[in-house]
């Protein structure tokens, strides 16, 4: 799989760009503020249909423009396909080989990235908010269903959450209504749940030896997830579904008494261990560094293993926050088998053929120079 070409229009400081991409390792080389973390965002939004860095669509939008388009031609299983998506002040459009799709939960996948970012790094140290994203973007390439359930359950949590509001408040007293939104929730939670499950024990199948190999055999790392309700991983959705509605049922009043939803897959976490211990308590920064390093070439054997085709790599400005030997394992690792973008204001400090045989891109105040 890989981007043969990529068009931009009036996307952030890219008001006409067509370029062409090499099959292996393409670098994009720029000084700060010059558009090279923006051609990294636009094939990322390319696939997912949102930013990374901002929630708000009209954003990718240049200044008093009134749309933005992404164009790409992307060969996957043997075959050339164009895909686009444009934003507006009408919202966004997403088109597959010319057909615009109905829904966005038809769209991703098409197109399957793993991005790599300082803030990645983050990933072990950071808010429950980060893991719960990575574990969610990353279900949702492989099975775009799960985009469809995680974005009702987002719709019905708010309607849920802003009910209880009015109820601590004593502006309404009907818990009929309550009670069907909370069974509207249970639905989609069970199979949000359920899907997180099995893709962790697809993630701990490939992160634990690439870690102990990054570890030099070393270290052991261990995955676990930390549900907001006593449930097992080897339970099905059904006796998933039984545990939500019992624990609901007993969380009425206290949800109540403080105006929101206090139980559910928004609640939950994951937990990495290195030889037993706790990484984001008492790991050091480069073991909370090397597993988050272990996670990203995780995703790309995992999604290898699900689509049958490796997916783009986008490395922005992350190589300069990883130590030598960590960052010849990463570029070692990809090699020869990865299409992979990489944006760094220089290559002098990046000492491997795979960096020194690519293509190179010089991006200046939203151009790029060959």
């Amino acid at each position: 799989m890989h981007i043969q070409e990529l068009s931009l229009a009036n996307y952030r400081n890219y008001q006409d760009l067509s370029v062409t991409f090499d099959d292996k390792v393409n670098v994009i080389i720029g000084e700060n503020a010059q558009g090279k973390t923006n051609l990294m965002e636009a094939i990322y939004v390319l696939a997912f249909s949102k930013s990374y860095r901002t929630p708000r669509d009209k954003e990718l939008i240049q200044w008093e423009q009134n749309y933005a388009k992404i164009k790409s031609k992307v060969y996957k299983r043997k075959q050339t396909f164009p895909l686009e998506i444009q934003f507006s002040s009408k919202g966004k459009k997403a088109k597959i080989n010319h057909l615009e799709q109905r829904r966005l939960s038809d769209y991703i996948g098409a197109l399957n990235v793993v991005m790599f970012a300082p803030e990645d790094l983050n990933l072990v140290k950071g808010s429950p908010q980060i893991r719960r994203r990575f574990i969610d973007m990353e279900i949702g390439q492989i099975q775009p269903v799960y985009i469809y359930h995680l974005g009702q359950y987002q719709k019905i949590l708010k309607q849920r959450n802003h009910l209880l509001k009015d109820l601590q408040r004593r502006k309404s007293k009907d818990l009929t209504m309550l009670e069907v939104l909370t069974e509207q929730l249970i639905e989609h939670a069970s199979v949000i749940l359920e899907k997180r499950f099995l893709f962790l024990d697809l993630l701990r199948k490939w992160a634990g030896p690439i870690h102990k190999g990054i570890s030099r055999e070393k270290e052991n790392m261990e995955i676990g997830y930390l549900a907001s309700i006593d449930v097992s991983e080897m339970e099905d959705r059904e006796k998933i579904r039984a545990k939500y509605t019992n624990s609901f049922h007993y969380m009425v009043d206290k949800e109540i008494d403080r105006g929101n939803t206090q139980i559910g897959p928004h609640r939950d976490d994951l937990i990495f261990y290195v030889n037993g211990k706790d990484v984001q308590t008492y790991g050091s920064q480069g073991q909370q560094r090397t597993t988050a390093l272990s996670l990203k070439l995780a995703e790309i054997d995992l999604i290898k293993s699900e689509v049958g085709e490796y997916p783009i790599l986008l490395l922005d400005d992350v190589l300069s926050e990883l130590d030598q030997y960590r960052q010849s394992h990463l570029l070692h690792t990809i090699q020869g088998k990865v299409q992979t973008f990489v944006s760094t204001t220089s290559i002098s400090d990046i000492q491997h053929d795979t960096i020194h045989q690519a293509e190179l891109f010089h991006v200046e105040n939203g151009s790029i120079i060959m």
